[in-house]
């Protein structure tokens, strides 16, 4: 009887072990490891919260450059295509490091704070030895300005794309620029500059050229030997629909950036082009670009400060262009209360109306 005694007696304290054993496991279990940091990419990205996931497909992909000087005609852009669509808009925001924190401050503190978007910094060194000074614009040797010829190094998630220049207003639905379909083998769609009959008058008004005499020399063999007629209809290249896979597929980038390295021999116009920017868009898409419907590029707004549009005839515009050194944000310039309407003041200060 003692002998079984004795047994219990361990078998109770072998279970009291075990009892004791299983709370600690459970108390003091080891946590588990920490997961290991994805990768750091070589270009800074800023997304608003809502907006960490990537887009869905029938999202519509705009992409706008901001730089600080010009911050408030970026977001009456944004603010004029956010407010006339009820589609789902997604914005990527190209800009220089410097205005990352401007860029971020205008949207989180004003009407635009709902608005789904992601910065993308743009690294201006791409740009070193092809781009050549000109006193005349300087504002369009802006290293944003020719962020366009680079869509497909940028970090979207996007194979169809519209691109917009920050002087431009639109009026109309934006999911109807995005709908139009570009044909086979194009890369881009582009609104011609001899589409619209007031368009005609506009630019007798101001003398301005619509063919490619305006933007290339053909004194220069360079320019005869491409076999482009002078009196061809040019395009304005701050309004487009681009595929991004037939862009890459053609290498669309290195084909301009062989053309913009060509100014050491002078083979634009610079009265007309402006620097650099332009001439090669019209040599690598000529003749092979899709037309867009002409109101969705209603343009030379900014060339002159008193050549106005018939009101009927901007009414109907789509979309409106200041391209030109006549901006709305600043003075003079004409049909200011269109653009005005959508300009938003900028939380920092930094950017504001010039009014006499």
């Amino acid at each position: 009887m003692s002998l079984l005694r004795k047994i219990n007696r361990i078998l109770l304290v072998l279970l009291v072990l075990m009892v004791c054993y299983l709370i600690h496991s459970t108390l003091y279990r080891a946590p588990p490891p920490p997961k290991p940091l994805g990768r750091l990419k070589s270009v800074r990205k800023e997304a608003h919260v809502p907006t960490v996931t990537a887009p869905k497909d029938n999202t519509i992909p705009i992409i706008i450059c901001a730089s600080e000087e010009r911050m408030g005609a970026t977001m009456a852009t944004i603010n004029s295509i956010h407010s006339n669509t009820d589609a789902s808009v997604f914005f990527y925001i190209v800009t220089l490091r410097d205005a990352i924190k401007q860029t971020r401050q205008y949207i989180e503190k004003t009407k635009l704070k709902g608005i789904k978007y992601k910065i993308l910094e743009f690294n201006p060194m791409v740009l070193r030895g092809k781009v050549k000074p000109d006193s005349s614009r300087p504002d369009l040797l802006h290293p944003l300005n020719f962020a366009r010829f680079y869509l497909p190094l940028l970090d979207i998630n996007h194979k169809k794309v519209i691109y917009l220049d920050d002087d431009v207003i639109v009026q109309g639905d934006i999911k109807d620029l995005f709908s139009v379909k570009l044909k086979s083998g194009h890369a881009a769609a582009f609104a011609t500059d001899c589409d619209l009959p007031p368009t005609h008058d506009m630019v007798r008004t101001i003398s301005m050229q619509t063919t490619y005499m305006g933007f290339l020399d053909y004194r220069k063999q360079e320019v005869v030997d491409l076999g482009i007629h002078p009196k061809d209809c040019s395009f304005n290249p701050g309004v487009f629909v681009a595929d991004i896979g037939e862009w890459k597929k053609q290498k669309i980038t290195k084909q301009l950036e062989k053309w913009m390295e060509n100014f050491r021999l002078n083979l634009y116009s610079s009265a007309m082009a402006g620097g650099v920017a332009t001439p090669p868009m019209l040599i690598v898409f000529h003749d092979k670009f899709t037309t867009l419907d002409p109101l969705w590029h209603v343009r030379h707004l900014g060339w002159g400060p008193d050549a106005r549009y018939p009101e009927n005839f901007i009414q109907d515009a789509q979309l409106l262009h200041w391209n030109g050194p006549f901006k709305p944000w600043n003075y003079p310039a004409v049909h200011l209360d269109l653009w005005e309407k959508w300009f938003i003041p900028d939380p920092s200060k930094k950017f504001s109306l010039v009014r006499p």
